[in-house]
């Protein structure tokens, strides 16, 4: 529902600063975050995948647009062929550009995870940090 506002004050005066002021703002608040979201995929590659799947339905259900690209690149490039895996480095770092803010989970960081976090901390990005424990998977 988009709130609407006056562009008149009570007294009925035209205030068009007040006006696109308000309306900024409730632009901005009805637009979504777009967040990464950073967790292990190597290793238990079976338990990584199901456990990132979580992370993003928790994302989805805290208001934010989740990207996980570890759910999307294995699905036809191959993480053990290093060739591959650097160009999925390479384009996770290009879609992390395109985010608000990078969301981290687990209890351990891998060095892929590592590599992300390192990005995100280049460009001055927000950064949140989510535990098991918080999340209570």
């Amino acid at each position: 529902m988009q709130m609407k506002f006056s562009k008149y004050t009570e007294e009925g005066y035209r205030d068009p600063t007040a006006y696109a002021a308000l309306t900024n703002v409730a632009r901005k608040a009805a637009v979504l975050p777009l967040v990464y979201i950073c967790s292990p995929y190597r290793g238990d590659v079976k338990k990584n995948t199901e456990n990132a799947r979580q992370y993003c339905r928790f994302a989805y259900d805290d208001g934010a647009v989740p990207l996980a690209p570890h759910l999307l690149f294995p699905q036809f490039m191959d993480d053990s062929n290093r060739q591959e895996r650097r160009a999925a480095m390479h384009f996770n770092s290009i879609l992390l550009g395109k985010c608000d803010e990078l969301w981290v989970f687990g209890n351990r960081i891998s060095s892929g995870m590592a590599e992300e976090i390192r990005e995100a901390e280049r460009r001055n990005m927000k950064i949140r940090y989510f535990t098991e424990e918080d999340l209570k998977i």
